[in-house]
């Protein structure tokens, strides 16, 4: 029985010991994935960081464009400084995505409550999102709707915001916004539909097109809806006033 006893205790104790080492290995694994996430976390910050006072100077990318040259599709681009387009382009944007954008810090905090506070049980019926915010997206973001995306958006912004100038920040937003597949950028824009150079815009061609930002896919400036030009006449009705709004811009 002594003998018997003993093997049954010995035959017993290997299956606990070889537990004991799956819950071993699997809390290394455990640890090594979170490691490992949180160096890419820093390794995104640090590019970010990098990449943010890089392109106070130089020309961005997209992520958008990266996407479509990695796909091997067409990218309409031609780069213009802000002294080149019509001054009636930031008043456009301004009066109809971001209206506090020379008051900002990155963030229309204001905005955004009032985003929270009107939202419904189906989520908020309009965006809050400023001119850094959707930088922001543009450079360093995906497209698409997602809380994370949006928790993103707000830091970058802020120090998107932080490390350059306003007319920095609209210049490097106009030159990256997209306006239909595969165009990106006023300049191109304007040439596309309107064959045209930006600084030449009319009026109402300006407010085609910043009208077509919320979907650049769908609405095209040369070939507007209806609705399309009911909200450009709207837009332009309102920029008649909104000039004070764009000091930050000017030269």
């Amino acid at each position: 029985m002594g003998l018997l006893g003993t093997k049954l205790e010995a035959g017993g104790a290997a299956p606990r010991g070889a537990g004991r080492r799956r819950r071993l290995r699997i809390g290394v694994i455990l640890r090594r994935a979170v490691a490992a996430i949180l160096a890419l976390g820093l390794l995104y910050v640090a590019l970010v960081f990098v990449l943010g006072l890089a392109y106070a100077v130089l020309t961005p990318v997209s992520t958008l464009m990266l996407a479509r040259w990695l796909a091997l599709k067409p990218v309409e681009r031609i780069v213009a400084p802000l002294e080149e387009i019509s001054p009636l382009v930031p008043i456009a944007v301004i009066t109809s995505e971001d209206s506090r954008f020379c008051q900002h810090s990155g963030v229309d905090w204001e905005a955004l409550r009032e985003v929270v506070e009107a939202a419904d049980e189906d989520g908020p019926s309009r965006g809050a999102s400023t001119v850094a915010m959707q930088t922001a997206k543009n450079l360093f973001l995906w497209p698409g709707r997602s809380v994370i995306r949006k928790g993103l958006e707000l830091p970058i912004a802020l120090y998107l915001d932080f490390i350059w100038t306003k007319r920095r920040m609209m210049e490097v937003y106009l030159n990256m916004a997209e306006w239909g597949p595969g165009v990106f950028g006023i300049e191109a824009a304007a040439r596309h539909y309107f064959g045209k150079p930006s600084r030449a815009l009319q009026r109402r061609e300006i407010a085609l097109l910043v009208t077509a930002l919320p979907n650049p896919i769908t609405r095209n400036p040369a070939r507007p809806s209806p609705r399309h030009r009911l909200l450009a006449n709207r837009l332009m009705a309102r920029m008649s006033g909104a000039a004070p709004l764009t000091s930050c811009v000017r030269a």
